[in-house]
């Protein structure tokens, strides 16, 4: 609730900006006032909640949150092209607007079942000292490799390269490729519901997440070598299909830590998964300004980069050490 308008103030920022430097600062704004969202959902359902119902609760989130994705596909290439991409600030900005007045009126907290009401509230500096000493476990760098990548791969294909990449590699236009891409996140709704049905438990997860990074690479490796539109729209649907294994990460740090922690274990985990989407977005970005540097092609490249940041990934989780398992009792 504290930090929300500032993703509203930077939508009204981008909306008037006058220049580049205006409008990177309302995308800073953006970016601080959504970062607590989704961790938001997730400490709520594992205090709220029983253990064996986060991994379900946590793909109801997913999915519907996920229908935002939806407006910046079809939807917003047309607003776009009628108009101008600063009405596409203002009309976002607006619903952001009214998500947080939904968010004021109907979410509140509940105290949990067995709390104890009497007992002290924890220090801002004891807080900070219980979320450092998370870097000290020897199992916490494995938990990081899992969130960097994964999600990463599949928001910058979806936000920064699927657009540009169908325009220019095969002639599509603005509205076709916002047509593509509202598809990739109607299937990626899709995605974490399945995955979600069909969760292996404690001792066939990893198995898991590391056989689908696997695949989620040779996805992309496809996409970078072969160019033939038909093709390349099927894989991206794969890739989106595909993007839902990443609930599994969640489940992952939910068993490995108690209801004390749980909730800084969780920020640490969505604090790694988000700066992994910078960092690869920024990343992939100076990897297409070399390759066009060097007449290469500027999407194989990019491709092919994200397919080894997801080799180097299952690499990590594979020779990490592995977190503990906790039983309920």
């Amino acid at each position: 609730m504290a930090g929300f308008p500032l993703a509203i103030a930077g939508g009204v920022l981008s909306a008037v900006a006058p220049g580049y430097g205006t409008l990177v600062l309302g995308q800073v704004l953006i970016g601080v006032g959504c970062a607590p969202a989704f961790l938001a959902c997730t400490v709520f359902i594992a205090r709220h909640f029983a253990a064996d119902r986060f991994a379900a609760v946590s793909v109801a989130i997913l999915s519907v949150g996920g229908i935002g994705m939806l407006a910046t596909g079809t939807p917003l290439a047309w607003l776009v092209e009628a108009t101008s991409w600063r009405m596409g600030f203002w009309v976002l900005a607006g619903c952001s607007a009214a998500a947080w007045w939904l968010i004021a009126w109907k979410v509140h907290e509940p105290r949990p079942l067995h709390a104890a009401p009497d007992l002290p509230r924890e220090s801002l500096g004891r807080a900070a000292l219980t979320f450092v000493s998370l870097f000290r476990l020897p199992y916490m760098p494995g938990i990081m490799a899992l969130s960097f990548v994964c999600y990463a791969s599949f928001i910058s294909l979806r936000g920064l390269w699927l657009g540009p990449m169908l325009i220019e590699r095969h002639g599509y236009s603005l509205l076709q490729s916002g047509n593509m891409a509202l598809a990739v996140s109607v299937v990626s709704l899709i995605s974490p519901a399945l995955f979600g049905r069909f969760a292996p438990g404690d001792g066939t997860r990893r198995r898991w997440l590391v056989g689908w990074t696997l695949l989620t690479a040779a996805m992309f490796a496809s996409l970078a070598l072969v160019h033939n539109a038909t093709f390349d729209v099927v894989m991206m649907l794969m890739v989106g299909l595909s993007s839902g294994y990443m609930v599994l990460q969640y489940s992952e740090v939910r068993a490995a830590h108690p209801s004390q922690i749980v909730g800084r274990a969780l920020a640490l985990f969505t604090m790694s998964m988000f700066l992994g989407v910078a960092v690869m977005q920024w990343f992939t970005g100076l990897v297409a300004s070399m390759a066009r540097a060097l007449g290469a092609d500027i999407y194989a490249a990019v491709l092919l980069t994200i397919a080894a940041l997801l080799a180097v990934r299952v690499a990590a989780c594979a020779w990490l050490p592995r977190a503990p398992r906790r039983t309920t009792g």
